[in-house]
């Protein structure tokens, strides 16, 4: 029996960074995000050989571990195996598993799309589908949160998990004990009048989140009145966007977008850099209106918002330096899992 799975990577509108605890907790958190085309998938072939096996050909790792009911953390591709050891002890699975699991992403490792939480969802889905496990979007998105912050250790917060289980166009809310997420009816010439005034740039820069979360982390916890400040204005930015979204209204939502980046770069010092401002000089000056980072920041992909009619200059200008322009739509529906007899 074949299992695979697949989980959207998320489009981070407005509010980043309010999901990050400890501000979420002291605060709550406000976020407006969107999941694209662009996905991570995941496949088990169950084997009958008492072995474990584990493939990222995207980036070019394979393990492979006896069979057993906790796989050690070793630093190979310790992610999957988080989730095996999790899945395993949360529903007192008696024998260990065998099987060979394959997983893949569209967007490169810190993209800032979520592409690391959303392998943990696909991989979550996958399970689930396998041992039919009782677990619905909120479920996933809080299992996944879990493994990846508590058992794991990584840094980051709570958006990721919930967009790649959820999908579509989502409102959420953080506080210290749960979590909202409230999908939102966005008309169709909405979303066709967003994707033709939206530009996704790659730049060619993968960046580790964790040193960017921490700075901010920080700053909230030592009370940094002037980080803590723009934190506050970047949540009322997803209040404020989700207004405009729902109207149609783009002339708000492109002022909302370039104070919202202003004030995001407040946050930490390693935000934007020489490149990234460079990029936006060329987008800018090619008729673009305003751009964020997409995610936590420093590099990654970088989000411009454009007048269609100017799109293809400012296409053509961005795809003349070091990165790329990727094309994307928006995309509905959350992860999703399915077998295959053979």
């Amino acid at each position: 029996m074949i299992i695979r799975s697949k989980a959207p990577l998320r489009l981070g509108l407005a509010g980043g960074g309010s999901d990050v605890s400890p501000y979420s907790d002291l605060y709550g958190g406000l976020i407006l995000n969107a999941t694209v085309n662009m996905f991570v998938y995941c496949t088990i072939d169950v084997g009958l050989d008492d072995r474990i096996y584990f493939n990222a050909p995207d980036i070019e790792h394979t393990v492979q571990y006896d069979s057993a009911l906790v796989l050690p953390m070793d630093g190979k591709l310790d992610i999957l195996k988080g989730v095996y050891n999790r899945i395993i002890k949360d529903y007192d699975i008696k024998a260990p598993l065998s099987f060979t699991m394959t997983t893949y992403s569209d967007a490169p490792p810190g993209s800032g799309l979520g592409s690391s939480s959303t392998l943990v969802v696909a991989v979550v889905k996958a399970f689930v589908e396998w041992l039919n496990l009782p677990l619905g979007e909120y479920e996933i998105g809080h299992l996944a949160y879990e493994i990846e912050r508590n058992d794991l250790g990584l840094t980051g917060g709570k958006q990721d998990q919930y967009a790649a289980a959820f999908g579509g166009f989502n409102f959420m809310e953080f506080h210290q004990d749960r979590v909202i997420v409230n999908p939102l009816r966005v008309k169709r010439w909405i979303v066709d009048e967003l994707e033709s005034s939206l530009i996704l740039y790659y730049t060619g820069a993968s960046r580790s989140s964790a040193s960017i979360i921490d700075e901010q982390k920080r700053n909230t916890s030592s009370g940094n009145l002037v980080a803590i400040e723009a934190m506050h204005q970047i949540k009322q930015s997803s209040s404020d966007m989700k207004e405009a979204i729902l109207k149609g209204d783009i002339p708000m939502l492109s002022r909302i977008l370039a104070h919202a980046w202003d004030n995001k770069k407040k946050m930490a010092s390693s935000i934007s850099n020489d490149d990234i401002d460079s990029v936006f000089k060329v987008a800018l000056e090619a008729g673009a209106y305003t751009g964020k980072v997409s995610g936590a920041g420093g590099g990654g992909f970088i989000m411009f918002l454009v007048n269609p009619v100017k799109k293809v200059q400012v296409v053509s200008a961005l795809n003349a330096l070091n990165g790329r322009v990727v094309l994307f739509q928006f995309s509905e529906g959350g992860c999703h899992g399915w077998k295959i007899y053979n």
